[in-house]
């Protein structure tokens, strides 16, 4: 059987606003058909911290504190939590919804996507699985979220390793597209990261940091050596070609493309009234 050949956009670091806005171009150009499904990799400089497209910014994230330790701050176009996005592998995937390899429903496409990702922790040598949420409470949370925080939140087939969450992702639908995508943590400041949210008081942040602990992990606390970015690069990419069955064909964007990319960024992602719309 002839294995299905997407795009790979392999890793390079961009600052907050063009991250976003090529997740979006991508997005744009497969809708009208001028892109094949696509999987990028990326990172951030500075370290960011992406909100949901529907968080409540200022009640729920400390602007001063995001402001002191000098991190990037962009609204998503997906929804979710907040995420830090530092010492982690990105990654995006771009592909229509009516792809015969894309179920209908978010949560078993997200599903199909996140095999991928169960595959590259395999790779790595972590004994990854699905974690579906089962009891009430769950479903619950799954609705209403308690914390502002995406790895401390469950969601459907999050993956877990010994029982806590080593990758976050979010997803949306438009022009009849589908946009995943999401982090994959190598290493996590968790001092750093509760200090960029809001709290009723210091009880309260220190329950929900201490909480943390058993609910989400990065790759070197758990692996039993030191794993690099390259690593992880390969891992994920070989992954993604396992899980989904495709081959990944390296692409580099042109100068018009990146001019796209980059009025997109300043016109949107750049501007307050987007940051700052909730």
């Amino acid at each position: 059987m002839i294995m299905e050949i997407w795009r790979f956009i392999d890793y390079q670091t961009y600052s907050p606003s063009i991250n976003m806005a090529l997740d979006e171009a991508l997005l744009e150009w497969h809708s009208k058909g001028q892109f094949p499904p696509t999987i990028r990799f990326y990172g951030w400089d500075p370290a960011t911290l992406s909100i949901g497209y529907f968080q409540k910014l200022h009640r729920e994230i400390n602007l001063q504190k995001v402001k002191e330790h000098g991190i990037g701050l962009v609204r998503r176009l997906t929804g979710g939590r907040a995420v830090l996005h530092d010492k982690e592998l990105t990654y995006s995937v771009v592909v229509s919804e009516n792809h015969p390899k894309m179920p209908k429903t978010v949560t078993e496409a997200y599903r199909i996507i996140s095999l991928g990702l169960l595959e590259g922790f395999k790779q790595l040598g972590l004994h990854a699985y699905f974690s579906v949420p089962e009891t009430k409470e769950e479903l619950d949370m799954l609705k209403n979220p308690r914390s502002s925080v995406c790895f401390d939140a469950p969601s459907w087939y999050e993956l877990v390793v010994e029982g806590r969450k080593v990758a976050g992702s979010a997803q949306t639908r438009q022009k009849g597209v589908i946009l995943q995508h999401g982090s994959i943590l190598l290493d996590l400041d968790e001092d750093i990261l509760f200090d960029l949210f809001q709290y009723p008081s210091d009880r309260v942040r220190e329950r929900m940091q201490r909480n943390f602990k058993n609910k989400a992990v990065a790759i070197n606390q758990i692996a039993t050596r030191k794993i690099n970015l390259e690593e992880v690069r390969e891992a994920f990419k070989s992954g993604f070609e396992k899980g989904l069955n495709i081959r990944l064909e390296p692409y580099t964007l042109t100068e018009d493309e990146m001019n796209f990319v980059e009025e997109l960024a300043k016109k949107r992602y750049e501007h307050e009234e987007w940051t700052f719309a909730r």
